[in-house]
């Protein structure tokens, strides 16, 4: 069975840590050899970088820096996690990739799109995800999760999740934006729901575009 590559994407709140488990639990139930990581992170090397942009460290050094640290920690995950992975027939799941650089270091005062595309060229190469789910929720739902989140971890938000609302639904438009010219590889999810809800919509999804194919 070839393994495949399946990327969650979408702004703060919307679920996406607990739907990269749900699948993975759901396939490797399945027989199939399941790689869970994350953006940017997997390595110790992208970890750090995450640590040092999420904390916002890397603010002072503007979108193109910062973007150019995302695509340090992206190359190093997809030479020594994701690529590996793959051509072992291992199907892997990320939270998060290339589309969340875009989306964050992107926009009209961003890197630029010229910019980010030859970072991205040299990142991932020919490592692209087979399969992306932007899952989608409201701006004002999404923060009041955030909220009780850390109402009940007694934890500080990172460095985007303290962004106001107009970056956030700036964010969000951007991923839509994505999924709709991208869409033979984007699929939009309605995260409103319960998360049964989603994950049984994510699972509909990769079975018809996936594991019909590899079946």
């Amino acid at each position: 069975m070839a393994g495949k590559f399946i990327t969650f994407e979408g702004g703060e709140g919307v679920g996406k840590s607990t739907q990269v488990k749900r699948l993975a639990a759901r396939l490797s139930a399945e027989g199939r050899k399941v790689v869970v990581t994350r953006e940017p992170g997997g390595t110790p090397t992208a970890e750090a970088i995450r640590e040092f942009v999420l904390g916002g460290l890397a603010v002072e050094i503007g979108p193109r820096g910062e973007a150019l640290l995302m695509a340090t920690a992206r190359a190093d995950h997809v030479t020594k996690i994701i690529r590996p992975a793959l051509t072992k027939n291992d199907w892997v799941i990320c939270d998060r990739f290339s589309d969340s650089t875009r989306v964050y270091q992107g926009g009209p005062d961003g890197a630029g799109e010229a910019y980010l595309d030859a970072l991205d060229r040299l990142a991932v190469g020919d490592t692209r995800p087979d399969l992306t789910f932007l899952l989608d929720l409201p701006v004002a739902a999404a923060l009041a999760r955030l909220s009780a989140r850390y109402s009940a971890r007694g934890a500080a938000a990172d460095r985007f999740e303290r962004d106001g609302v107009a970056e956030h639904e700036a964010r969000r438009q951007a991923y839509l934006d994505i999924a709709a010219q991208a869409p033979n590889r984007c699929v939009v999810i309605d995260a409103t729901g319960s998360e049964d809800q989603v994950a049984a919509a994510v699972f509909e999804s990769v079975k018809a575009r996936l594991l019909a194919a590899v079946a």
